[in-house]
């Protein structure tokens, strides 16, 4: 095949010089596989001249059914890259989202697509710039949305805790002793509830901290403090008992999880699985009442 190329690129420009330099080879390497393929025909292809190439009765014959096989190679090529592609999709998310809702979401698209390979990158910082990606989801503050960007669903706080810790906050023990699990760049989840109407949450202990909010969660659920995060992280726990919800109020998140759309360019699997997205983004909203995407 290098023989090949080396000859249709040289005979359409009659030039081994811009033949190696279209195809990355060195002039004398493209004479070399010109030599090879004329000495495998036992016909010579280019009348080679001082400063000129031209080629031969039998290369004019030779180059046009040459050049349909080589298109009919490319085309075969491509076809199969791009049917690997498009049955190929990356998803960048927040390993918060990766860890939680986004699971249980592929789940329900494996089953209805099986043929689709489903990649998912967890980010770990609130911007990630995954270019390669062909979904991309992130959490942001609403003062700090990613261009282009959708809201998933309207986000709400939980203030949470273990159904033992409940029951004590419930025989008006307080939340003097409570520990509370603080999450990194999140520390404004408790100002919230500490203004919102009816609540005293100021007097909360002493703190734990982690850089996950899956983590405080876990936390939480082994009864080693309070804590308040997404309601869209919290849900998975709340529906299965082992977390609750001591005040019946979900005050409005400052932060959201936003998805960018795949471009117009990238694979039909990336569409489909927006597609399938942006239907379990519904369902979550229907289910909170909230605005949907």
């Amino acid at each position: 095949m290098n023989f090949i190329r080396s000859f249709e690129s040289a005979a359409r420009h009659l030039s081994f010089t811009r033949a190696a330099q279209e195809l990355g080879y060195t002039q004398a390497a493209i004479s070399t596989h010109i030599r090879g393929l004329e000495k495998y025909l036992g016909r010579d292809l280019f009348v080679r001249g001082t400063r000129s190439i031209a080629l031969t009765e039998i290369g004019e014959a030779f180059l046009p059914t040459l050049r349909q096989a080589l298109h009919q190679i490319d085309s075969a090529t491509e076809g199969i890259a791009t049917t690997s592609r498009d049955r190929s999709v990356i998803v960048a998310c927040p390993l918060s989202l990766a860890e939680n809702w986004l699971p249980g979401c592929l789940a329900r698209f494996r089953a209805a697509s099986p043929g689709i390979e489903v990649v998912v990158n967890a980010t770990i910082w609130d911007n990630p710039d995954d270019e390669i990606a062909d979904i991309s989801i992130s959490v942001n503050r609403n003062d700090e949305v990613p261009m282009g960007a959708t809201p998933l669903w309207g986000e709400t706080l939980s203030f949470v805790c273990s159904p033992a810790l409940a029951r004590d906050l419930d025989e008006g023990k307080g939340l003097s002793s409570r520990t509370r699990i603080l999450i990194a760049g999140r520390q404004e989840y408790w100002k919230i509830f500490q203004d919102a109407p009816g609540l005293a949450v100021t007097d909360a202990g002493a703190a734990l901290k982690t850089n996950s909010t899956n983590v405080a969660l876990e936390m939480a659920v082994h009864g080693m403090g309070v804590t308040i995060a997404l309601t869209s992280l919290c849900d998975r726990f709340i529906d299965r008992g082992l977390l609750v919800e001591p005040f019946a109020i979900r005050p409005p998140s400052p932060w959201a999880y936003y998805g960018q759309e795949p471009p117009a360019r990238r694979s039909t699997g990336a569409h489909l699985l927006w597609k399938h997205i942006l239907a379990e983004v519904d369902e979550v909203a229907q289910r909170r009442n909230g605005p949907s995407v």
